[in-house]
């Protein structure tokens, strides 16, 4: 329908168009020469010196702007860009060899060139009744004129005088006032841009926090506003909202391009009515926001960053914090899962990931993807793995990844470590309802992070009991890398510790300070510059796990060594003992479960229990030893594999063996 009357405004103009060929060839004395616009006679010249402007002839109604048929895009487009009657004559002169190649010659004539088949500005400026010798006239090909900016007029051949200049419209111009919406521009397609159409459903998920600021957002359209995330898919969240609210969306990852094809895309913005929503934003965004603000396009920002009042100085720019997800979405997840309840406890499966919902639908897209592709029923797994994918931190700098595939099943521990283990995983699942809902967490800026301090000797299961957790969770673990973050010069050490702590504050791990009291040291009298520097790390560290929101987990050898301040600040401080005899054959057996045994290991392993005094990564690496032992001969492990490996743990510690006359004695 919009095609249909395109060509009926652009009849009308041929009709004019025609006229004009007919009363200026009337009185052309080369009208009849077969080689007219090839070359320019005298006689042409003099009587274009002669020529003068003439008087405005009333147009036919190709360029009423008034709104009749709704599907007329004409005066819709008018109104979003601003044109004036006279903008969109010229609009639709320009456009008029795009979609009717009959205006080809007929310009070619008007012309006097028929190598130019485009309107010039002397030709669109002539049948909109004015001219080039109007300053009135000449600004509207001005850059910063409504056609110009508004990227529907391209003003070429800049080498001409400008009545000569050729005029072109973009083809997405042209398409939109056909009628066709259905992709985007071309320009766009290669700057990280997506199209999100109005959700068909026209509502949004009861539980989705960003749903009540989309709401705000479109009231006050249009608007600019800068979302300060604290966790990512903030901006995510906010694009589905607006989407539910029957707006269409138009999302850009913010790349090194954006400033460039920021004209593209406030032009796309302005055809469809659609909101703009920009995340995440680069450090030095100062050139693409004041490329994307504009008075009457609703632009949403998103990023980690307070938002930068240089930015865009001229526009009146909102700064808002992003509405946090809160952990245990059970609602959002079960409305993108599908009406179908899964067999396992949902909630309890996303209780520690803080999405948003846009990140929720596509991890649930994915755990339904991953589910099929295995040929089984959904599972917690499956969720949990999708949640994964989608909070992952960029980490890889400075920590190293471990996938949990460990339980509590795995660990041999006293009761009171293990309560407290739970305990832990309880906390980073409530923490939310606890310090949020029930507003039990007090001022001073402190976050919702659970961090917890593991002691104990070495080899007593403290980096496996951080991987439990994180297992139980559905969460990776991080382990940092202390080589590639404590620096020898001044300040070093505090910037890579705030990357890793910024970067678990807004995505979904358990962080492990393996050997914490490297870091986490006491601080001491200043004797030196160098103690002086040494208690302002611990001072920042401080400073840093008060606002911490994620979890993180510190393990030492030596609990005295942690500054007696970070206890305070620490939620649990779990104690693992080294194991008694009786933990220590639960060990031997849990270590050793997976090998061929020959009949005598059990003997062998309940006298090593009883007489090795060896912690449970001694006794792991001792059957270790055991198992290549057994491997190299051929044969399963047998009771002398196993006293050889303890007896090897033993001599590696530097410990003398027990009972010279025992059998395992050399």
């Amino acid at each position: 329908m919009s095609g249909r009357l395109l060509t009926n405004r652009l009849a009308a103009l041929r009709a004019r168009v025609v006229s004009l060929v007919e009363a200026g060839s009337a009185d052309d004395p080369t009208a009849g020469d077969p080689l007219r616009g090839l070359y320019v006679t005298r006689e042409t010249a003099l009587r274009a010196v002669e020529a003068r402007p003439t008087e405005e002839v009333p147009g036919t109604g190709w360029d009423e702007l008034v709104p009749g048929d709704p599907d007329d895009r004409l005066p819709a487009l008018a109104r979003r860009f601003g044109l004036d009657a006279v903008d969109a004559r010229i609009l639709l002169t320009a456009l008029a060899p795009d979609v009717d190649r009959a205006f080809e010659p007929l310009f070619g004539y008007l012309n006097d060139d028929v190598g130019r088949r485009r309107a010039t500005v002397a030709l669109a400026l002539g049948l909109a009744g004015t001219g080039p010798h109007e300053p009135a006239a000449r600004d509207r090909f001005h850059p910063g004129a409504p056609l110009c900016a508004g990227g529907l007029l391209v003003v070429e051949d800049e080498d001409r005088p400008l009545p000569g200049r050729a005029l072109r419209v973009p083809e997405r111009v042209v398409a939109h006032l056909l009628g066709d919406d259905g992709r985007l521009d071309a320009e766009l397609l290669g700057a990280g841009v997506e199209l999100l159409p109005p959700a068909p459903d026209g509502h949004a998920a009861p539980a989705d926090p960003s749903a009540g600021l989309a709401e705000r957002v479109l009231a006050a359209a249009p608007v600019a506003v800068h979302l300060r995330e604290r966790s990512p898919g903030a901006a995510d969240a906010v694009a589905a909202a607006l989407c539910a609210s029957g707006r269409p969306v138009l999302r850009m990852r913010a790349g090194a391009d954006g400033a460039r094809v920021a004209p593209a895309l406030l032009r796309e913005a302005r055809l469809r009515g659609a909101v703009l929503v920009v995340e995440p934003l680069p450090r030095e965004a100062g050139a693409l926001v004041r490329a994307l603000a504009a008075p009457d396009v609703t632009l949403v920002l998103a990023g980690p960053d307070a938002p930068d009042p240089r930015w865009a100085p001229e526009a009146e720019l909102l700064a808002l914090e992003a509405p946090a997800a809160a952990t245990g979405s059970a609602e959002l997840w079960r409305a993108e899962l599908g009406p179908e309840e899964p067999a396992f406890d949902l909630a309890e499966a996303v209780a520690p990931y803080r999405l948003g919902g846009g990140l929720i639908r596509r991890a649930a897209r994915s755990a339904r993807a991953l589910a099929a592709f295995e040929g089984t029923e959904l599972t917690a797994a499956h969720v949990q793995r999708g949640a994964r994918l989608m909070s992952a931190p960029l980490l890889d700098s400075h920590a190293r990844r471990v996938r949990p595939a460990v339980g509590f099943a795995d660990l041999v521990l006293p009761e009171e470590p293990l309560r407290l283990l739970r305990e832990l995983t309880g906390r980073a699942r409530h923490r939310d309802r606890v310090l949020g809902d029930w507003r039990l967490r007090t001022g001073g800026g402190r976050g919702r992070g659970v961090v917890a301090l593991f002691a104990g000797e070495s080899g007593t299961g403290k980096t496996l009991g951080a991987e439990v957790v994180a297992g139980e969770l559905g969460l990776d673990l991080y382990v940092v890398d202390l080589s590639s973050v404590v620096d020898k010069y001044v300040g070093e050490t505090e910037k890579n510790l705030e990357r890793i702590f910024a970067e678990v504050d807004r995505t979904d791990c358990v962080l492990l300070f393996d050997e914490a009291d490297a870091v986490f040291g006491k601080r001491s009298e200043v004797r030196s510059s160098h103690d002086r520097y040494a208690n302002l790390e611990s001072a920042y560290l401080l400073q840093r796990l008060e606002a911490f929101d994620g979890i993180a987990v510190l393990t030492t050898n030596l609990r005295a060594n942690i500054d007696e301040a970070f206890t305070r600040r620490l939620d649990l401080v779990v104690d693992f003992p080294f194991p008694d005899p009786e933990q220590r054959l639960s060990l031997w057996r849990a270590c050793l479960a997976g090998a061929p045994q020959a009949p005598d290991v059990a003997d062998a392993v309940a006298d090593c229990a009883k007489e090795f005094e060896l912690a449970g990564g001694a006794i792991r690496s001792a059957a270790v030893t055991a198992g290549y032992l057994a491997a190299g001969r051929g044969g399963p492990v047998t009771g002398d594999d196993v006293r050889a490996g303890a007896r090897r743990e033993y001599l590696k510690a530097g410990r003398l063996l027990p009972g010279a006359g025992a059998p395992w004695a050399p």
